[in-house]
């Protein structure tokens, strides 16, 4: 097999047999076989090095080729590759795991169950939401609130807070009890109150719930910065109201930290940015680089002290929740976040990318908004810069750079016409550089100078 001809045939062996995640055969057939990385570098299987612009998918923080996450899981899985975690059953990792996130997480949150990613999270919660209302005495409080442009997995439940529609219509009818409020979207949310735009796009929330009848809502999930939906940092006067209003009419706020938490924003979790505390959050990703899928959820005290006053089983589980070599791989990574100030790096580096695809991309005529928060950024392409006029989907706006970026060796994802930026903590100035020097050459590419 030679080099050239290594990618195309393990495509066509691909395309024999497996379904992939967002499944699209024509996608696929000219796809791309990772088979190596190191650090914020892939490497294709003929040989083609391509700069990690998004983690992965927003998960590899660390990069690839560390040692020391994998080393944690071979020496877990020659000591104990699997053990139940029901209860009755523990295992030394798990149990340092929950110790280690409860001395890192919000101060009042020090209850943790884990899972295998944030699907499963954004279920548990669903799930757990509704049980502690029913102990509350409040069982017809089962309603989920949360946002269009919100990303928070596509299980079936999950899929139905998603709020992108385009991962709804094959799979309907969705679940009822999920709604949607708008985003606060600084570039997009049209305030029509005389509030500022942050306060107006939280009051949507109080408008939400009171429409529904606040003794029906049993929750609000929000991503600190959406993710998936575009990159998307609220205004900072947006969380604050929304806890005010979480508080006064009873609704548990759970953060969605499946991105954000782990360093991502500058922070170990998102919340932090504004100083609000949620009353739950669910986290995957970034806890193990990717190396290993783990997720979970983390509870406050005071939910958990409800969960715990149960006198019936808690009926929820994962054959692979507590999973021992998940734990181990993840306390390896917390090591690596606090050794290499990962928050740190992620806030520094992430003001210089924002800085220098601001500086070379917001004179273009097409490029409406670049924003972000931390290592996580976003460029908007716009047909018309003056009214934000998007192009029309069939225009292919942004899958055309997302190409053209590929051509030149970066890859990453795109929500529409927005190129979504989001890479590895540990990627150096120099690569960042060359990631906003691509990325302008590639816009200018596709829709001139």
């Amino acid at each position: 097999m030679t080099a050239n001809s290594a990618q195309s045939q393990f495509l066509a062996r691909d395309q024999r047999h497996l379904i992939h995640p967002l499944h699209n055969p024509a996608a696929q057939k000219n796809g791309v076989v990772w088979v190596s990385g190191k650090g914020a570098v892939l490497v294709d299987a003929n040989g083609k090095e391509y700069l990690d612009g998004l983690s992965g998918l927003w998960c590899n923080s660390a990069g690839n080729g560390r040692e020391e996450l994998a080393r944690a899981a071979y020496d877990q899985m020659q000591t104990m590759g699997y053990a139940s975690g029901y209860a009755g059953s523990s295992n030394p990792g798990a149990i340092e795991l929950a110790e280690r996130l409860a001395e890192l997480a919000y101060p009042s949150i020090n209850h943790f169950y884990f899972t295998s990613g944030g699907g499963e999270a954004s279920d548990s919660n669903f799930k757990t939401a509704r049980y502690y209302w029913k102990l509350m005495g409040k069982p017809q409080k089962t309603k989920v609130i949360s946002r269009i442009w919100g990303y928070h997995g596509v299980t079936l439940a999950a899929m139905c807070a998603t709020g992108i529609s385009s991962y709804w219509p094959m799979f309907e009818p969705r679940v009822p009890g999920f709604i949607h409020i708008p985003s606060p979207y600084p570039y997009r949310y049209a305030a029509t109150e005389g509030d500022s735009q942050g306060i107006a796009a939280a009051n949507e929330l109080e408008k939400a719930i009171l429409k529904e009848d606040p003794d029906t809502v049993a929750m609000f999930i929000a991503e600190p910065v959406q993710g998936a939906g575009g990159v998307i940092p609220p205004q900072d006067d947006y969380f604050p109201r929304i806890r005010e209003i979480c508080d006064r009419y009873d609704v548990l706020l759970v953060a969605d930290e499946v991105i954000t938490g782990f360093s991502r924003t500058g922070k170990m979790f998102g919340l932090e940015h504004w100083g609000v505390e949620p009353d739950m959050f669910q986290f995957a990703k970034a806890i193990t680089s990717g190396y290993f899928p783990l997720g979970g959820v983390g509870l406050s005290d005071k939910v958990a002290e409800v969960i715990n006053s149960g006198e019936q089983v808690w009926m929820h589980a994962y054959t692979y929740s507590s999973h021992p070599v998940g734990c181990r791989v993840a306390l390896a990574m917390l090591d690596i976040i606090e050794k290499e100030d990962f928050v740190g790096q992620a806030e520094e580096k992430g003001r210089y990318l924002l800085n220098a695809l601001g500086a070379a991309l917001s004179d273009h005529p097409h490029v409406g908004d670049v924003r972000g928060l931390g290592l996580m950024c976003g460029v908007e392409i716009v047909k018309d810069k003056q009214t934000k006029e998007e192009f029309d989907a069939g225009d292919k706006v942004g899958i055309r750079v997302h190409s053209a970026c590929a051509e030149r060796g970066l890859f990453s994802r795109v929500r529409g016409d927005v190129f979504c930026l989001a890479p590895p903590i540990v990627t150096s100035h120099a690569q960042l550089d060359r990631i906003v020097e691509i990325l302008h050459e590639s816009i200018v590419e596709v829709l001139g100078d």
